[in-house]
């Protein structure tokens, strides 16, 4: 890996690491709420894992997480040099795939161009419509939200408060294996409202992945008000499957029903957009778990994007939160009365020269599939 791009998860340098059927939304426009499945571009299909799948696998992987474990959780650690090379790893000059910046941006333009841009509506649970009724009529949350911040606790509460979390998980490969280790994720309307989506990294890395994977929606300060949520079924794109390539570090987990219930009918769930538009403005979320930050809060950025001109497809933001964020999400159209958005990247690495910004892989295609295929998976 070359010494000035790493991901996210870094915590040592300054560097972050169908039920029913719905026709994708015209562009600009919002989905409605009668289904969730996106018609997706021919690509490679994304790479499955099971994980716990059985009810015992699950008892286990809950009895396992502790509080004392979830707080010894840390980011993880960049790979040394020589383990593998990723997309964003590359110098100024050239990328890691052998094509230079500006190859890069025109072949991500040229496949966002070909793909139909697509959106799923937010899924509000009650809680959050009387909430949302409640500050419509004061817009004190509205008025809590900056639209550019680098790095602030969130205090506006809404569907961003319910449906993000704490991402919990055992490495099993490569010099952090055996390591227990946190992300971020969110929970996004679904066809088997079950979908978390988070960063590729956060599922697989050293080419493994991760075991112990649990989601803990609304996590805050060590409580976990929604409880925790075994993965049963990993999924990755088939880049970051087989390269760990930086600009497809992008994964879902499907998690088991709890108590009976499915986990957006109890913290609902975010929208998701795929094939947009570049530069939007963008708010990103995460529990970064880096100094100075400790991973107890929700903390959020916010701005308009800008394009890596460096040595990936991604998209930047102005941004300073640290390792655990990883996986958080980037929202677009996001409402802050609510909380509620569209989806449309996830927290996934800095250069270790530019810890002021933020690297997202542009969700196009790959992310699509990745989605439609959770979303589809069965519960166990």
């Amino acid at each position: 890996m070359h010494p000035r791009a790493r991901r996210l998860a870094v915590l040592a340098v300054p560097a972050l690491a169908a039920a029913g059927v719905m026709l994708p939304a015209a562009h600009g426009a919002a989905a409605t709420a009668t289904g969730t499945t996106t018609r997706s571009a021919a690509g490679p299909r994304p790479a499955v894992h099971e994980a716990a799948d059985t009810a015992t696998e699950q008892r286990t992987v809950k009895k396992f997480w502790t509080v004392a474990r979830m707080e010894a959780a840390e980011p993880l650690d960049a790979p040394g040099a020589g383990d593998r090379h990723f997309a964003a790893a590359g110098s100024t000059t050239g990328s890691a795939t052998g094509s230079t910046p500006a190859d890069a941006s025109a072949t991500a333009s040229a496949s966002a161009s070909a793909a139909r841009p697509a959106t799923v509506a937010p899924t509000l649970s009650a809680s959050t419509l009387s909430a949302a009724a409640t500050s419509a009529s004061t817009s004190t949350a509205a008025a809590r939200v900056s639209s550019r911040t680098s790095g602030s606790s969130w205090t506006a509460g809404g569907t961003v408060a319910k449906t993000t979390g704490r991402v919990f998980f055992t490495v099993t490969a490569g010099s952090d294996a055996g390591r227990n280790a946190s992300c971020s994720g969110t929970a996004v309307t679904s066809a088997n409202k079950s979908v978390v989506i988070t960063a590729g990294h956060c599922v697989k890395l050293n080419g493994a992945f991760h075991a112990n994977w649990v989601f803990v929606p609304g996590y805050d300060q060590g409580d976990r008000p929604n409880g925790t949520w075994p993965a049963t079924t990993l999924l990755t794109t088939a880049q970051w499957n087989s390269g760990e390539n930086m600009n497809y570090d992008v994964a879902a987990a499907v998690v088991a029903p709890q108590g009976g219930k499915s986990l957006t009918d109890v913290v609902g769930g975010q929208g998701v957009a795929f094939n947009q538009p570049r530069g939007q403005q963008t708010y990103a979320f995460g529990y970064p778990a880096g100094a100075p930050y400790d991973g107890s809060r929700l903390v959020y950025c916010g701005g308009r994007t800008f394009d890596d001109y460096l040595s990936s497809q991604d998209q930047g933001l102005s941004c300073g939160m640290t390792g655990g964020a990883s996986g958080g999400p980037w929202f677009v159209r996001f409402d802050t009365r609510t909380g509620s958005g569209q989806l449309n990247s996830v927290n996934s690495f800095k250069y270790n020269f530019a810890s002021y910004w933020m690297f997202g892989p542009y969700f196009g295609p790959e992310a699509e599939a990745v989605y439609n295929t959770a979303q589809k998976t069965a519960l166990t």
